[in-house]
């Protein structure tokens, strides 16, 4: 794992990369955080890209070097101020993807993102914003829609794995988000996950005063659905 700095407007964000050694040509996945920012969660997903898949990997950090959560009040003081300015969040996310592209060994024409909690709804955003990659995978995110494309228009390929009990992506947003990839001309497909709540994914999730828990069965079966998906893009 090597940790990559690189720039936006000035500021300087750090990511992690990582991918299988002595190969060349690999496809990219770019991973998008959580509200705390690139942590354990993150690296560990990119762990399981490289090492189970075969891909390059590379965690994206939109908040800024050194810039992280330990609580609620702080991860939200740094999640709320981009999902109140998609346009931010976009060009963030923009500036994470071309650096993911010009890692060594990577072959920029085969890139996917991957993203979960707040890093799912940052992976729509990409698709959202006509990014240049070939899908985008959402883990337990957030529906909300972007306020400055109203009307999107998704190319790329759209995957959603959702806990059915997540009480940050209640029933009508998932009606929501659905009416929306239709409107947009999305190919995308959703996967609903019974008895799962919000981080279903996320090692040591247990807190269910918030419904974010662990759920070892969704997690494997949406990392299934992942390899498949991910096979059919590359």
């Amino acid at each position: 794992m090597t940790a990559v700095d690189y720039t936006v407007d000035g500021q300087t964000y750090e990511g992690y990369f990582l991918a299988p050694e002595g190969k060349t040509n690999l496809p990219v996945v770019a991973i998008a955080h959580a509200w705390a920012g690139l942590g354990e969660n993150e690296i560990q997903k990119a762990g399981r890209v490289a090492n189970e898949l075969g891909y390059a990997a590379f965690a994206m950090d939109v908040y800024g070097k050194g810039k992280r959560g330990t609580t609620v009040e702080e991860n939200q003081a740094l999640m709320n101020p981009l999902v109140g300015d998609r346009a931010e969040l976009q060009k963030r996310l923009a500036g994470g993807l071309a650096a993911a592209k010009a890692q060594p060994g990577v072959d920029a024409s085969k890139t996917a993102a991957i993203g979960f909690c707040f890093g799912g709804l940052c992976v729509l955003d990409m698709a959202r914003a006509g990014m240049d990659l070939l899908g985008v995978a959402s883990f337990h995110g957030l529906f909300n829609p972007a306020d400055n494309i109203p009307s999107p228009k998704i190319s790329a390929k759209v995957l959603i794995e959702h806990g059915w009990l997540d009480p940050m992506a209640p029933p009508a947003d998932v009606l929501a988000i659905a009416k929306e990839m239709g409107a947009a001309g999305a190919d995308w497909q959703m996967h609903a996950h019974g008895q799962s709540y919000h981080a279903f994914t996320t090692l040591g999730a247990n807190d269910m005063n918030m419904g974010t828990v662990y759920n070892a069965d969704a997690d494997r079966r949406s990392f299934a659905s992942l390899k498949l998906f991910l096979e059919e893009l590359f």
